[in-house]
């Protein structure tokens, strides 16, 4: 069964967009993956197709409508066999609200989605959706980062992409995935290829070595190096977890 996605947003011509290239368009096209994207204004109860209002209270920009958001959501979870009536949706496969107050996006989550066999990712715009529907519906709102983007669907991209790479058959190589940034809490240690030397710089001799302990030696103890010096967060994330006596 391939692994799915929805997608509810207020431009459904944004998909897949560049997910429909590379790794990602290849794997779509063999079906290890499904793409289903939905208009929120094809829910709206006016002939306009209204999706927001003022926000309550004053201030600037539109809010979206609950009640418009909230048919949407109900529509694909119940159009949904494998999720209709079910309970711990959420949990099972996430409902997610892309907002810069939610969960920070690392690769730990990429690897929880992944697993759950599939999402509904829910692209905002304006101001953001009314609080009530993320009281009403099991929404877990995660963020990109600390930053403002003018609406979900980039985030949208981001996590898609992530997730689908990891689904298997989607990369060429299976080490690929369990060699890279994150993959057990550090940043990927530096790569080399062809010409040996370029403008004066060589390839380190070890990995034209043939050595293959030495040369996942050498690629441990870089990594351990650049994420201690560019991203002490996690370094310290990984100390914590490193067993006792490994090198």
């Amino acid at each position: 069964m391939p692994w799915k996605a929805r997608v509810l947003t207020l431009y459904p011509a944004m998909f897949p967009g560049p997910l429909g290239q590379s790794l990602a368009g290849r794997a779509l096209g063999e079906g290890r993956w499904s793409l289903t994207v939905v208009d929120i204004r094809d829910f709206a109860r006016d002939k306009h197709r209204t999706v927001d209002d003022t926000p309550c209270g004053g201030g600037p920009g539109m809010v979206m409508r609950p009640d418009v958001l909230a048919a949407a959501i109900d529509s694909v979870m119940g159009a949904d066999e494998t999720l209709a009536g079910a309970e711990g949706v959420a949990a099972e496969q996430p409902l997610i609200y892309f907002s810069p107050r939610g969960r920070r996006l690392d690769q730990a989550l990429v690897h929880e989605v992944k697993a759950a066999g599939g999402a509904t990712l829910i692209c905002g715009r304006f101001e953001g959706v009314d609080e009530r529907l993320l009281q009403a519906r099991p929404i877990v709102e995660v963020s990109l980062g600390d930053f403002v983007l003018s609406g979900g669907e980039i985030a949208a991209y981001a996590l898609l992409d992530a997730v689908v790479r990891l689904l298997p058959g989607v990369m060429g190589a299976e080490e690929s995935g369990t060699e890279e940034s994150f993959a057990d809490g550090l940043l990927e240690y530096p790569q080399y290829t062809r010409p040996q030397e370029w403008e004066g710089r060589a390839v380190p001799e070890v990995l034209l070595s043939g050595h293959h302990e030495k040369i996942a030696a050498w690629r441990r103890e870089m990594a351990e190096k650049i994420t201690a010096e560019r991203r002490p967060d996690l370094w310290e994330s990984y100390r914590r977890r490193k067993p006792a006596g490994k090198n």
